[in-house]
C-alpha cells in the first residue's frame, strides 16, 4: 500500500498532513510513504528528515497523487498550482482521507463520488471516547484557542495580570470568553495562565464544572436552551428568540470585558450573531474581540473574515486558520491524529470499509461512487443550501 503526502495548495496553509516520526510508525508496518518534495518545508520538517524516517520524496505532484493507494491531507482536496483540481488527480479506486469540509463543500464529494474515490471527512468524526486520540476537530481546535489568547493579548494595550510595583498596581485585564469547548477551554487555561480574571459562557450547563476547573467564573444567564448538544457532541442551533435574549444579556458582559474570545459554531450553519455593534460601541476603548466563528459570518456583527477592523475604538479580529500559524505543533498533533485513524482502517496492509463500525461509518464521505454521509447528499442534491 502506498501513502502519498501531498504539500498543501489552500492559501495561507502551513500544516502537513504527515510527519517524519509518524512516517516512521508507518514503514514500519511495511507501508509505503511518498511524500510531495517540500510537504512540511512550513511546518519546518525537512525532505531529508523525511527520508531519513524512510518516506520517498517525490517532485511530480500528478505522479504521486497517480501511484497513491491512500491519499492524506489537512484541507479538503482544491487547487493545484497549474490550474488544474487534486481530485481529478486522485484515481479511482483509492482513498481520501483529512479535512473535507462536507457540509460547506457539498459538490466536492458529489466530485469525489463520481471519481470514484473513497473519502473519510474527519470533522464528521463521533465524539465517543474511542474516537478521541481520531479527533481532529479538538487537537486543532486546542491550538486555535491558545493562539487566539496570545492574538489578544498582543493586540491589548494593556497587560494580562495584575503587578504590584514601585511605580503602582497594575489592575488585571478581564477576559470573556463565548462558548466552552475544545478552543474555548485552552483559550481559558491560557488567559489564566497569563493572569487575566477570567469567565466564560456557554449554553450547555454541564461545562459550568469544566469552566470553573480552569479557574475562570462560569456565567450564568436567565435563559435555557433546549437540546444545547446534539448526540455527536456537538453544539445544536437555537430558535432566534433565544439568541436575540442572549445578545441581550451576553451584551453587559461584553461591556465590562477588556478580551471577548468568541469560539459559537454550529456545524453546517452560519455562526450565531452574539455581540451587535451597539454593543461594541459600548466596550472600553482599546478593548479586543477575537472573533474564531469568522469563517461561518462570525458572532460579532462587525467581524469582516481574515482582518483586523477598527471599530468604535475596538479592535475586533476575524482569523480563520490559527492553527497554521503554528504549524509545528499543529502538524504534529493532526499527523498523530490521522495515522491512528489509518491504523484503524488497515488491516494486514490492506485498507478495509467496515460498514459496521462507527468510527469507519460516520467519517465515512463517499463510498463506490455514491455521497455516503445523510446530510451532505441532501446539501448536493438541494444545490448547496
Amino acid at each position: 500500500m502506498i501513502i502519498a503526502v501531498p504539500k498543501e495548495t489552500a492559501p495561507g496553509e502551513r500544516r502537513v498532513a504527515l510527519i517524519p516520526d509518524m512516517v516512521r510508525q508507518l514503514v514500519k508496518q511495511e507501508l509505503e510513504v511518498v511524500v510531495e518534495r517540500g510537504a512540511g518545508a512550513e511546518a519546518t520538517f525537512s525532505d531529508d528528515a523525511y527520508e531519513t524516517a524512510g518516506a520517498k520524496i517525490e517532485s511530480d505532484v500528478a505522479a504521486l497523487f497517480g501511484r497513491a493507494d491512500v491519499v492524506l491531507k489537512v484541507q479538503p482536496p482544491g487547487e493545484t498550482g497549474s490550474g488544474g483540481h487534486e481530485a481529478d488527480l486522485i484515481r479511482e479506486g483509492s482513498v481520501a482521507i483529512g479535512f473535507m469540509k462536507p457540509l460547506d463543500e457539498p459538490e466536492l464529494a458529489g466530485r469525489m463520488a463520481k471519481g470514484g474515490i473513497t473519502s473519510f471527512a474527519l470533522e464528521l468524526m463521533p465524539r465517543i471516547t474511542r474516537a478521541q486520540s481520531m479527533d481532529v476537530l479538538s487537537s486543532q481546535n486546542t491550538v486555535q484557542g491558545y493562539r487566539a489568547v496570545l492574538l489578544a493579548a498582543q493586540a491589548l494595550p494593556r497587560l494580562f495580570p495584575m503587578m504590584v510595583t514601585a511605580a503602582g498596581t497594575i489592575s488585571p485585564a478581564r477576559v470573556l470568553i463565548v462558548g466552552a469547548g475544545v478552543a474555548g477551554l485552552q483559550a481559558i487555561a491560557t488567559a489564566r495562565r497569563l493572569g487575566a480574571v477570567v469567565e466564560a459562557y456557554d449554553t450547555r450547563p454541564a461545562v459550568k464544572e469544566q469552566v470553573q476547573s480552569l479557574g475562570a467564573r462560569f456565567v450564568e444567564l436567565e435563559i435555557e436552551a433546549e437540546d444545547a448538544e446534539d448526540a455527536g457532541g456537538y453544539a445544536r442551533a437555537q430558535t432566534e428568540e433565544f439568541y436575540a435574549k442572549q445578545r441581550e444579556l451576553l451584551g453587559q458582559r461584553v461591556r465590562a470585558a477588556d478580551v471577548v474570545i468568541t469560539t459559537a459554531l454550529v456545524p453546517g450553519q452560519t455562526a450565531p450573531r452574539l455581540i451587535e455593534e451597539d454593543v461594541v460601541r459600548d466596550m472600553k476603548p482599546g478593548s479586543v474581540i477575537v472573533d474564531l466563528a469568522a469563517e461561518k459570518g462570525g458572532n460579532c456583527a462587525v467581524t469582516k473574515e481574515n482582518q483586523v477592523v477598527f471599530a468604535h475604538g475596538v479592535q475586533v479580529m476575524g482569523p480563520t486558520n490559527l492553527p497554521s500559524t503554528a504549524p509545528f505543533h499543529a502538524s504534529q498533533l493532526y499527523s498523530k491524529n490521522i495515522t491512528t485513524y489509518l491504523n484503524h482502517l488497515v488491516k494486514e496492509g490492506k485498507l478495509i470499509v467496515d460498514l459496521e463500525d462507527e468510527l469507519t461509518r460516520a467519517p465515512l464521505l463517499t463510498y463506490r461512487g455514491e455521497v455516503m454521509h445523510e446530510e451532505t447528499k441532501s446539501r448536493l442534491d438541494s444545490g448547496g443550501d
